[in-house]
């Protein structure tokens, strides 16, 4: 079976423990995982950003599956909205996780179709990126 392209969208400054955890899981040899793994200190508006959203692009473009993982802050990242946007616009299966239900998501992961993993498991996950 082939391995499933998932790119990884997250807040790099405060949930970097959770994408680490998911490329562990990559061991299993059923996802193969890919990020933009740098903390943007660049606005997501500005010129500079060109350069980085080419390349976060090509990324989301190469996978057929696009993962948010929701913290505690990810509501207020414009890259993850970014992204979440530009994964839409690619015609991406979109995921949503959270690491804990009360966490608030991101508006721009609304009515886009997105399938939720009910909790932050290897197994929910999975489950989520193969009903997507």
């Amino acid at each position: 079976m082939a391995k499933k392209k998932v790119f990884i969208s997250y807040d790099y400054d405060n949930d970097k423990h959770y994408k680490n955890l998911l490329l562990a899981w990559d061991a299993h040899a059923l996802f193969d995982f890919s990020i933009y793994d740098h903390s943007v200190d660049v606005s997501v508006n500005s010129v500079n950003a060109n350069y980085i959203k080419t390349v976060i692009s090509n990324a989301i473009n190469d996978a057929s599956y696009f993962l948010v993982i929701i913290g505690p802050k990810t509501y207020r990242s414009n890259w993850v909205t970014w992204e979440i946007q530009k994964a839409v616009a690619l015609g991406k299966r979109i995921v949503a996780v959270k690491i804990a239900n009360t966490y608030e998501s991101p508006t721009a992961i609304y009515n886009v179709g997105a399938k939720w993993a009910m909790s932050f498991t290897y197994l929910a996950i999975r489950n989520a990126i193969d009903n997507a």
